[in-house]
């Protein structure tokens, strides 16, 4: 059923990724030249320029591509709740998804740190955690689907 609290725990995962495709990821600010690189879903480029021609910006487009894609697996996911060994599978196809948007994350926020002074560190923002929610809700919601399909097994046991 749509309403049992894995199906809220997936549509909160879809909710969380879906939120990193709008929310910074990552961001460096260097005080000496007033310059701000910042990280989002579909871009690495810099917020504030130094005077002269800016540097293009660097497209991250495979973080957006697989928070998407995770965001609409779990969406899915919802749907297949006649058959749990199909939710099961997708809640694994997710992991994977999840895993490699933070790994995405951490790939592009390495080449921003290149494009500023290296001696500054970048800070994460929400965009990054977010992933991380989303691990522990598709975690959980694996972990329920999983009871279900053994209480349901059991009581096949007493008919």
């Amino acid at each position: 059923m749509i309403q049992r609290i894995q199906s809220v725990f997936l549509l909160l995962l879809a909710l969380a990724m879906l939120s990193v495709l709008f929310l910074p990821i990552w961001s460096k600010f260097d005080p000496a030249s007033q310059q701000t690189v910042v990280l989002t879903a579909t871009q690495l480029a810099f917020e504030k320029p130094a005077a002269g021609p800016p540097a293009p910006p660097v497209s991250s487009w495979p973080i957006a591509a697989l928070a998407a894609a995770s965001a609409a697996v779990a969406l899915l996911e919802i749907f297949q709740f006649r058959n749990r060994f199909n939710q099961l599978k997708l809640g694994m196809v997710n992991f994977l998804l999840i895993v490699g948007t933070i790994g995405a994350g951490f790939y592009y926020s390495g080449v921003g740190e290149q494009m500023l002074n290296i001696k500054m560190p970048g800070v994460f923002q929400a965009g990054f955690y977010l992933p991380t929610l989303a691990l522990l809700l598709n975690l959980l919601a694996s972990r329920l689907i999983r009871r279900d399909e053994r209480l349901v097994r059991s009581m096949d046991r007493l008919r």
